[in-house]
């Protein structure tokens, strides 16, 4: 976005009120409160689901950053001992790859470079030996290394790459407050800790690190240690003392400390982040959990495996200074109606929806959006609700959906002005999810009439003449929703398979790939078509049956949590990216007519202070 001062140079323009849509960095005086005044983005911090690991464990060393992960060894019941597993993650799917040399649990890591440069160091071996083991890894292949000088378990870590690490803390037995430096090829005891400690959280650089929380003497502490590559320091402690909490930085300035077990022993969720003077809460994370595997930046972090009442394989994703969207309200229909079909590639002012309920039989009305106002066209040739839908204002297709009693396979296309009925889909259905464009379209799931299952995982692709069968999702569903660009890129989200579901696929062009989930079970929701890498899903109706106004939207890699709609409602229809969108109609219990507008980021109007 081109800034202010670009633009108008250093000039301050006069109002009477703020102008409409101040442009970034604009600052302006307004002359009826007499002060100057200027915008500031809104911004959230939140935490994500991730796919699941292979193997459920605890007490796993991690390294690297947020897209790309190794999570070593740890505790596994399955096995009831340590184990050796190493998995690697890609920001969507973990993958088993090269074992450690040697099964152990509990140890200290150091990373803050992608997952192919990473040391590993301590931990306790079968059946209960306390080590010094260091392994180094380069993306391929583990080595043994120069041991630890003093041999101890769940102990902090920091450091650069597999040649600049820090040892500190931990259990030898004992509360150790012990401190060695990693050269690259051996371990050289530097300044001890202030406070013995086993379990801190851990973040950092060989030479500018923090040590945090942790148990003393027993008790969960709060204190917070920094190093500056000869001594440490006491600094502000953490609002929450805490153990075997999760923690992600690049240095001693700017980390996150997150998880863990607090004074009573139970689970914690609670989240800080670390400005380099102070701790201030932030998101909690989903699901509390302590002893977990972790890595990062303080502002895009990692968390793995762990304990949240038993050992999971679950991943959480953060992300830090995220823009806030927000809801607005637009123009109402010119009917109150659900269950729609829409064009969805629309966008905040241009959109098609058609179709709905009620009645039964389905309607065959048709409107637009300006961005203001809906205005009716012309009808759909078959009435019918829950249809598909994909293309534009002047260019759109309408298929499937159902009829009392009966599903419906019937085609239409809309050239701007008026529908023709091409060719029918291979089967009749309803409910379904769909992506594309008028002539390059994607129809996926949905339901099926009977002798048929009622849970379908068909796909079919339209490319402007004919629909053709593709490979089928991995999960049948109805009531999901979709987006996608064309016919070879698209996701499909949530709907309904015994119960409603948070499960999303990703479709390549060949086949269907599970990647992160929804963070809210949902179904007969709505989704705004953005592409396959950047998407919203709004609405619908959420376990046990009420209806919702959550918002999520997708970055590629997993589903944030951003504001709700301002009125919660299920069976809508939705139009736009993951930046500007509409929601439409939909039972909020009763139909409605109402129309919001999604701008994917907000801000705050601040004055500035000229004493």
């Amino acid at each position: 976005m081109a800034d202010y001062k670009t633009i108008h140079g250093t000039l301050v323009r006069t109002y009477t009120t703020n102008p409409d849509n101040p442009i970034e960095g604009q600052v302006w005086y307004n002359d009826t409160d007499s002060v100057l005044k200027f915008n500031t983005p809104n911004t959230f911090n939140a935490w994500s689901t991730g796919t699941d690991a292979n193997t459920i464990r605890e007490n796993v060393a991690g390294a690297g950053i947020q897209t790309s992960a190794i999570g070593a060894g740890g505790y596994a019941p399955s096995a009831n001992a340590p184990v050796a597993n190493v998995e690697s993650y890609n920001g969507s799917a973990w993958t088993e790859t090269t074992d450690f040399n040697s099964a152990r649990a509990s140890m200290g890591s150091a990373c803050s470079a992608p997952s192919t440069g990473a040391i590993i160091f301590g931990g306790i071996t079968p059946p209960t030996a306390f080590v010094g083991l260091t392994e180094t890894w380069d993306g391929t292949s583990w080595t043994e290394v120069g041991d630890l000088n003093d041999p101890r378990i769940i102990l902090g870590g920091a450091g650069t790459s597999n040649t600049a690490a820090l040892a500190y803390a931990g259990n030898s037995p004992g509360y150790s407050a012990v401190c060695e430096t990693w050269n690259g090829s051996s371990w050289t005891e530097v300044g001890d800790l202030s406070t013995g400690r086993k379990g801190p959280g851990d973040a950092g650089t060989s030479t500018a690190a923090l040590a945090f929380g942790g148990e003393v003497s027993g008790a969960i502490t709060a204190n917070n240690e920094s190093w500056n590559g000869t001594a440490w320091t006491e600094l502000g402690n953490l609002n929450t003392g805490r153990g075997e909490l999760g923690s992600a930085g690049v240095n001693n300035t700017d980390v996150l400390a997150f998880g863990g077990r607090n004074h009573s022993g139970t689970k914690d969720a609670e989240t800080e982040i670390w400005n380099g003077s102070t701790w201030a809460e932030t998101s909690d994370m989903s699901s509390a959990r302590r002893s977990m595997g972790n890595c990062g930046p303080s502002t895009a972090a990692l968390a793995f495996f762990g304990n949240t009442g038993s050992m999971v394989t679950s991943t959480e994703h953060y992300n830090g200074g995220l823009a806030q969207g927000a809801w607005a309200s637009g123009g109402n229909m010119n009917t109150a109606k659900a269950y729609l079909g829409t064009t969805k590639t629309g966008s905040q002012t241009a959109s098609l929806v058609f179709g709905g309920t009620p009645p039964t039989n389905g309607l065959t009305e048709n409107e637009s959006y300006n961005g203001s106002a809906w205005t009716e066209l012309a009808d759909l040739n078959t009435g019918r609700y829950a249809p598909g839908g994909a293309g534009s204002t002047t260019a759109a297709l309408a298929f499937g959906g159902e009829t009392s009693p009966g599903k419906k396979d019937e085609t239409e296309t809309w050239n701007g002005s008026g529908w023709t009925e091409v060719g029918d889909l291979n089967s009749p259905k309803t409910y379904f999810g769909s992506a594309g464009t008028n002539t390059a379209a994607l129809a996926f799931g949905g339901e099926k009439a009977p002798p048929a299952p009622t849970q379908l995982n068909e796909t079919e692709s339209w490319n402007g003449t004919a629909w053709t069968e593709l490979a089928n999702l991995n999960t049948a569903r109805f009531g999901l929703a979709g987006v996608g660009t064309t016919n070879t890129e698209a996701l499909a989200f949530g709907g309904y398979i015994s119960a409603r579901s948070q499960l999303t696929e990703s479709w390549n062009g060949t086949a269907w790939t599970e990647v992160n989930n929804l963070n809210t079970d949902r179904a007969y929701f709505a989704s705004g078509a953005g592409t396959y890498t950047a998407a919203l899903a709004f609405g619908g109706s959420t376990p046990p049956g009420s209806v919702s106004g959550a918002t999520e939207t997708w970055d590629g890699v997993a589903w944030v949590e951003t504001t709700d709609l301002s009125t919660a409602r299920g069976n809508l229809a939705g139009a736009g990216t993951s930046t500007a969108g509409l929601a439409m109609g939909g039972q909020s219990p009763s139909y409605t007519a109402a129309t919001e507008e999604w701008s994917g980021s907000s801000t705050t109007t601040n004055t500035v202070d000229t004493d």
